[in-house]
């Protein structure tokens, strides 16, 4: 079991633990906003303007315009009709899976669907490959009796680096009302076109009703929760009571991210040079099965850990989603990394080949 650390600041490029500096390559902030300082100014500016938090229900009698600015801005961005913000992208995922609840959905899960969106607090989760379970998904389609089937997902395996193709649900039959709810958490800001997210790869068919759950707190640094989908889809989630007793997400974060959008483009092109240049360093190794243009890199050597801890290097190595499951040993990259860091960890990962494999 690896050992946990405690700090007392944000972690950033470099973490102090027991009066050490190390490299960190852990995490989720992919594009590192929450230390840039001029994402964190406009957080500033934004409580000035609207305060750390609006304690009121979006359903209120009294709104506040800078929700619907905010999300027609992150719909057009994602090319989705329609996006519809909360406090977390937990939130996100359970506000849609308890609408197709009322709506009398039956929930058929990929391998490793995040717990955002499963309808209850555990569930069967397929054990074989994520190429199995497509392969097999026309079956268990032939198994449900009703007609309405949720197919829930993830855009990407975080864990372990890996995309997925939605080219099979091209071979969904239409014999069934199918949703297709996609979690993309891990995606949005850093993976489609220009980081834009899923949306945009996902078949337009007319039986399939799409939505799109994810967490801001990742790529987009934002502490929040947004929903892709179409309006009426929306409307129906938007005016639940589920969605109507929810604290919404924050106004300063919705005030930074309308006026950040240079700041994401340039984090963005920062974390591709970043992963060019350590994808081309380590791609002659044995140790990474890696995707072009994501930032996690994960690794079936899980001692690759504590060798990169003995060269002042912390990386990602814990049980995850549950204690008892096997550790998750993976080095994350970040826009916010400069090219000695990136030097220093190659050389590391490098030298532990040489040595290990």
């Amino acid at each position: 079991m690896n050992h946990f650390y405690q700090t007392t600041h944000l972690p950033n490029r470099t973490i102090l633990l027991e009066g050490k500096e190390y490299l960190y390559f852990s995490g989720t902030s992919y594009l590192g906003l929450p230390q840039n300082p001029h994402f964190q100014a406009l957080i500033k500016e934004g409580v000035d303007d609207y305060g750390n938090v609006y304690g009121s229900s979006r359903n209120g009698n009294l709104q506040l315009d800078i929700y619907e600015k905010a999300e027609h801005q992150l719909a057009n961005w994602a090319y989705a009709p329609q996006a519809l913000t909360l406090s977390s992208g937990m939130l996100a995922g359970q506000a849609t899976i308890r609408q197709l609840m009322l709506e009398g959905y039956t929930f058929v899960y990929s391998p490793d669907a995040h717990p955002a969106v499963w309808h209850v607090p555990q569930v069967e989760i397929p054990t074989i490959s994520f190429e199995e379970w497509i392969q097999s998904i026309t079956q268990i389609l032939a198994t449900i009796s009703g007609s309405k089937v949720a197919i829930v997902t993830n855009s990407v395996d975080a864990l372990r680096g890996r995309s997925y193709d939605f080219e099979w649900v091209y071979q969904l039959p239409d014999t069934h009302d199918i949703v297709l709810v996609v979690d993309d958490s891990h995606g949005l800001g850093v993976s489609g076109n220009e980081g834009k997210g899923i949306w945009q790869k996902l078949p337009q068919l007319p039986h399939i009703r799409k939505i799109v759950t994810a967490s801001l707190a990742k790529g987009m640094g934002l502490a929040g929760g947004v929903i892709f989908s179409d309006s009426d889809t929306l409307q129906r989630i938007r005016y639940s009571a589920y969605f109507g007793g929810c604290s919404p997400i924050a106004p300063t974060n919705l005030y930074a991210y309308l006026h950040a959008t240079s700041l994401y483009e340039a984090a963005y092109l920062q974390l591709q040079q970043n992963l060019q240049q350590f994808s081309s360093s380590v791609k002659s190794l044995s140790l990474f099965p890696f995707i072009d243009n994501y930032p996690v890199f994960y690794t079936l050597h899980d001692e690759l850990y504590s060798f990169l801890l003995e060269k002042n290097i912390l990386i990602y190595s814990f049980s995850y989603p549950k204690p008892t499951d096997k550790a998750n040993t993976r080095i994350v990259l970040s826009a916010w990394h400069t090219t000695e860091d990136i030097a220093n960890l190659s050389s590391a990962c490098h030298e532990f080949a040489s040595s290990y494999l």
